[in-house]
């Protein structure tokens, strides 16, 4: 497989490479929807990122040694899974707080979203360790908050960096507290009742969007999370909120994209991805037989904007941002866990799956 991505380019590079062979109607409509957003050379980069990204995850479960990537940008830096359910947090959110133990639908929304808010495993274990398994009818937002301000005072991070999370306005002194209360009011006010009857991801996101402090980018983060679990069927097709990363990544890989067209554009990449492979003669390895998934894309350009930060400087992205800050170390990685897929997608029992026994 050829994992070598292009270091650097002249700006006048040329546009992204067009479909080749005979034009089918399919090849027709992937060419002008290309040159009707102006794509670039990083959309190129997008996917072969997309599938040495892969690659490194898939060599990593098979427990080959490193090192897993002969990209140098990829070997050297810190990216996340292509597919957003295979992260490491994303997987203790499934085992660990959706699929750990039978729970209903309402505890299975409280658990995931105060899992969310802090975003953080040792977050979370604390909480188990000090206070039990959190439920609808033992949740106490006064007990988690002294258990979190012991924590704080001792010097201990109780919130991933990964996400800004704003503090909601319930005032109290310390946003963590603030966080706390505002579960409390989604309990007191119908909106967990709500995200309990909603039918799938777009619905969950309308109901998230309404409470205070959450903009579209955390709503629909929030909404994803839930809809890892049974308290919706839906998958995750059809529908997607770009994030600050991802409308940077888009604009790098398509220069004439209109403004407020992003989900069009996430969505269309998602439905033509096979065509992209295919036409760069690269090989992607789903997880569990699943396409990439809308909220994936959306991921992926994420991480494509800083991947271009080094290999394309000279499309440059709203946030002025130029280098990669987080360094990938190989040496000492523990080997992967089995991944546990939801097993309404899976199709298999609720059990650790071992990646190369799905169909």
């Amino acid at each position: 497989m050829q994992l070598d991505l292009p270091i650097a380019a002249p700006a006048s590079a040329r546009p992204a490479s067009p479909p080749t062979g005979p034009a089918t109607a399919k090849s027709r409509a992937l060419r002008a929807q290309m040159q009707r957003w102006g794509a670039t050379p990083v959309f190129d980069v997008y996917w072969r990122f997309a599938a040495a990204r892969q690659a490194v995850l898939m060599r990593r479960l098979a427990g080959d040694p490193p090192p897993w990537s002969d990209d140098p940008i990829v070997a050297r830096h810190r990216f996340t899974n292509p597919y957003r359910m295979t992260d490491r947090v994303s997987q203790h959110l499934l085992t660990a707080v959706q699929y750990s133990a039978g729970r209903d639908p309402a505890t299975l929304v409280l658990r995931t979203l105060l899992f969310k808010v802090f975003n953080r495993i040792d977050t979370w274990q604390l909480l188990i360790a000090e206070v039990g398994e959190p439920t609808v009818a033992s949740f106490d937002p006064a007990w988690y908050g002294r258990v979190l301000s012991d924590a704080r005072a001792r010097g201990r991070r109780i919130y991933s960096p990964a996400y800004i999370v704003p503090n909601p306005p319930f005032g109290a002194p310390e946003k963590h507290l603030n966080h706390l209360r505002l579960l409390a009011a989604m309990l007191d006010d119908g909106t967990v009742d709500r995200l309990v009857g909603a039918g799938g991801l777009r619905e969950l996101f309308e109901v998230l969007r309404r409470v205070p402090s959450l903009g579209p980018f955390l709503a629909f983060q929030y909404a994803v999370d839930i809809n890892y679990s049974r308290v919706t069927a839906g998958g995750e097709a059809g529908f997607v909120v770009a994030g600050p990363g991802a409308v940077d990544g888009l604009r790098k890989c398509f220069a004439a994209l209109p403004a407020g067209a992003e989900a069009d554009a996430l969505l269309w990449v998602a439905d033509t991805q096979e065509e992209h492979f295919d036409r760069l003669g690269l090989r992607f390895d789903p997880v569990f037989g699943r396409r990439l998934q809308p909220i994936d894309c959306q991921n992926l350009f994420c991480e494509t904007d800083k991947y271009a930060r080094v290999s394309h400087p000279q499309f440059a992205g709203r946030s002025g941002r130029s280098r990669i800050k987080q360094v990938f170390d190989a040496r000492g990685r523990d080997p992967l866990p089995p991944l546990f897929c939801p097993p309404k997608w899976a199709g298999r029992g609720a059990q650790s799956l071992p990646l190369f026994d799905v169909v």
